[in-house]
């Protein structure tokens, strides 16, 4: 393969130009990318790393006894057959269950973030085969970033990406902000990515431009890496979870000193009254004064009253990440972030008010393009069932029973069959003990993994897909400034295939080919929704050059829109021409709506709620899961960079030393995570830059279980989410809860086994492989 030229191709994490070679593939950033991630490394030699599936397989218990409920999933060997009968397979049984007992037994599993590609998007490609060919689905809805966050924010504040895409920019706190305090930080790893693909990596540059010209940075978080070191922020470790008492705290001190805008808050907002009255304390007789929240945050009453005299000052941008909403009552910290913004009266204001997850993805804080992409039609699904995303293991495991989300009462369905294609639930989901009991009741799964991932090592079919750098694509997303031609790179790896081809297959065995395909191939459908946009961007000023001429160049330059502040600073120009689209067509303090569900674990104001889990005398330690550094999600956990980080094999997990010391934990030493929901190993790292009490073990270390046949085996590897609880953020939005734990922590004497993560199951040749 060597000597071959530099072709263009794009990933969520940045755009590149891979190289293949005799050593594997070189890799070289996107020329234009001011930070690009160093996340691209692990490209280069996970092409035909032997974690990768080379044929189809289909679990022994399942061939020898078919369909079952209650199978063991968790410890099987795998046989090697051939696509005919692979696929063969797989129509029977979508035709078993979908005559016997409707696509409504079906459920379609999917995460978005597979490919960059507009295309070979396999969340777009698994639900427009079972709309087409099986009647439809159950799906799911949301997101385990932002789970509650998207249920609270239209009732609230009006559309989700309006209010949280299409407001503050980088670029006006480059000019105008004098002031950020960030709940839950920014990250800089995690704004590294972006669905859909990024070009330019401009976060570090531009806080660094804001605080060069004299920007106070806050970052309010156990972490002192949640914002980057050369910006000199001011570091507030708060307990995990407590975000929302300071934030009242804040309101309390600024209504004490009569610093609150009650012009803003009368012209703008509803509810100001009532939620005045619970800050000051007049109905339950606790005011929620710095001193009440030093109790319960952990921050000094004084530095609270510094903090809240300094939000006094110039224009101040109030930012709430992802994180905190992924905890019990996660809807509270978004709530109150926002309330918060309104009393100091800057919504609206270029870089002021609130930023909604600012730097938690690469798309916040960006400009939208003028051009708006055709994607690849999904068609209809007229089964209505639908879970949150979140609530899987809930789901397999309680058929018939009831679940509130969003002000209405619903019903899990009874799921036959599982097909997932896109994704990987023993990255995102919590205590995955619950999830390999629930994996145990479909009679049937099915998934497309181009890896041996834990999902893939819990199906009962599994068929091998290509991964990204095997494929044609259109990488473009609402607010990158490129559109990318992502050019195949190298040959599909051994056996695998599209999951566009592995889709037209199935469909020519269930009768529903030409519905499927249109008639149309790969490159085919790319040039369809190239034109697509084309016809759907008629009237704008930007217009695309023809297909080929694109293809040939292989990148195009796009138009952005005005940066013009969104509905929040239309809203504060002139709120009756530009209501918002909430009940009260303004910013909700207190919703009544919310109110009227009568939920208690989420009331119709931002309000300080205990938690379920808290640390006590046996796990005294706060467990932080967050996103990790060195990969997306658990995507390509086996390539260079990834594995580069570990420390013995292991994933990392970061200790305060005034922790590891009454522990005997030395840096580098191997350690033992446990709680009532399982354990884990690691490799410990002490730092200063993590408070005491907390320890942090980011995800995504692929699920490596010692014992599989164990109720609750130990994680060797060391995937945080054996002890995470899955419990909902609230009845409301039925969100993801995993981002904090209670846990302890113990040095290991004893070398443990070697991390078998990245080694392919028992595979038995079949007959006719």
């Amino acid at each position: 393969m060597a000597g071959k030229t530099s072709i263009l191709h794009s990933s969520h994490w940045g755009a590149f130009y891979a190289t293949p070679t005799n050593a594997g593939l070189d890799v070289r950033p996107f020329e234009d990318d001011p930070n690009p991630s160093p996340m691209l490394s692990n490209f280069t030699d996970t092409l035909d790393h032997s974690a990768r599936i080379t044929q189809p397989m289909v679990r022994k218990g399942w061939l020898e006894n078919g369909p079952i409920a209650g199978a063991d999933r968790n410890n099987d060997s795998y046989v090697a057959i051939s696509w005919e009968r692979a696929l063969d397979l797989v129509a029977t049984e979508l035709r078993r269950v979908r005559q016997d007992y409707g696509p409504e037994q079906i459920f379609g599993g999917s995460y978005g973030w597979s490919s960059a590609g507009r295309f070979h998007h396999a969340q777009s490609q698994v639900h427009r085969f079972l709309n087409i060919c099986t009647g439809g689905y159950v799906r799911s809805v949301n997101s385990y970033s932002a789970g509650a966050s998207t249920v609270l924010f239209p009732h609230i504040v009006g559309s989700y990406d309006e209010a949280t895409r299409r407001g503050v920019t980088w670029a006006q706190v480059e000019q105008y902000t004098d002031c950020v305090i960030s709940f839950g930080g920014m990250a800089i790893k995690n704004s590294m990515v972006a669905s859909g693909g990024i070009t330019h990596h401009i976060e570090p540059s531009s806080m660094h431009a804001a605080s060069q010209r004299g920007c106070h940075f806050i970052n309010v978080s156990p972490l002192r890496s949640d914002l980057p070191e050369q910006i000199n922020a001011q570091w507030v470790p708060i307990r995990p979870g407590t975000d929302v008492a300071l934030m009242l705290a804040l309101v309390h001190e600024l209504v004490a000193t009569d610093h609150h805008d009650s012009l803003f808050l009368a012209q703008y907002c509803v509810g100001w009254e009532q939620f005045q009255d619970y800050v000051l304390g007049k109905n339950d007789q606790q005011p929620k004064s710095p001193q009440w929240a030093e109790q319960i945050t952990g921050v000094n009453a004084n530095t609270i009253r510094s903090l809240a005299c300094r939000l006094t000052k110039g224009r101040v941008l109030v930012t709430v990440s992802h994180s905190l909403q992924r905890s019990e009552h996660g809807e509270q910290p978004v709530w109150m972030g926002l309330v918060l913004a309104a009393v100091l009266g800057q919504i609206g204001l270029p870089g002021g008010g609130y930023s909604y997850a600012l730097g938690t993805v690469a798309h916040y804080g960006k400009i939208d393009n003028q051009l708006r992409f055709a994607s690849l039609p999904q068609g209809q699904n007229p089964v209505k069932a639908f879970i949150p995303v979140a609530r899987i293991s809930d789901m397999l495991l309680n058929p018939g029973q009831r679940f509130d989300y969003n002000g209405a009462v619903y019903h899990y369905p009874k799921i036959r069959l599982v097909y997932w294609a896109g994704g990987n639930p023993f990255h995102h989901h919590q205590q995955l003990a619950k999830l390999r009991d629930a994996f145990r009741r479909p009679e049937t799964i099915i998934v497309h993994e181009i890896a041996w991932t834990a999902t893939a090592r819990h199906a009962d079919i599994v068929l091998p897909s290509t991964m990204t750098l095997e494929r044609d694509d259109l990488g473009v997303t609402k607010t990158d400034a490129m559109l990318i031609a992502m050019k195949r790179v190298v040959p599909s790896f051994a056996q695998s295939k599209d999951d566009y081809e592995i889709f037209s297959e199935l469909a020519k065995r269930l009768g529903c080919y030409e519905a499927f395909t249109e008639g149309r191939s790969a490159m085919d459908w790319l040039r369809w929704i190239y034109s697509e946009t084309q016809k759907d961007n008629q009237a704008a000023a930007q217009k695309l050059p023809d297909f080929d001429e694109f293809w040939e160049k292989g990148q195009l330059q796009l138009h952005k829109t005005a940066d013009d502040g969104g509905i929040l600073r239309r809203l504060r120009q002139d709120p009756a021409q530009f209501p918002l689209k909430t009940p009260s067509g303004k910013i909700e303090i207190v919703s009544d709506r919310i109110a009227s569900f009568n939920y208690p674990d989420c009331p119709g104001h931002p309000s300080w709620l205990t938690k379920k889990v808290i640390p006590t005398e046996q796990f005294p330690l706060w467990l932080i899961a967050n996103q990790p550094s060195t990969r997306l999600h658990s995507q390509l956990d086996y390539g260079k960079y990834s594995t580069s980080h570990k420390i013995h094999g292991r994933e990392v997990c970061c200790i305060n030393p005034v922790d590891a010391n009454e522990r005997g934990i030395m840096n580098g030493d191997l350690i033992r995570l446990y709680n009532e929901h399982g354990s884990c190993l690691a490799a410990a790292r002490l730092s200063e830059d993590i408070m005491p009490g907390v320890i942090q073990l980011p995800t995504g270390a692929w699920y490596d279980p010692i014992d599989p046949c164990a109720e609750r085996p130990e994680c060797r590897h060391g995937n945080p989410n054996v002890l995470t609880a899955d419990l909902p953020t609230s009845a409301l939005s039925q969100g993801c809860s995993g981002q904090l734990a209670k846990v302890e922590i113990e040095r290991l004497d004893t070398q443990p086994d070697q991390v078998m993560a990245f080694v392919p199951p028992a595979i038995i040749a079949g007959s006719e492989a």
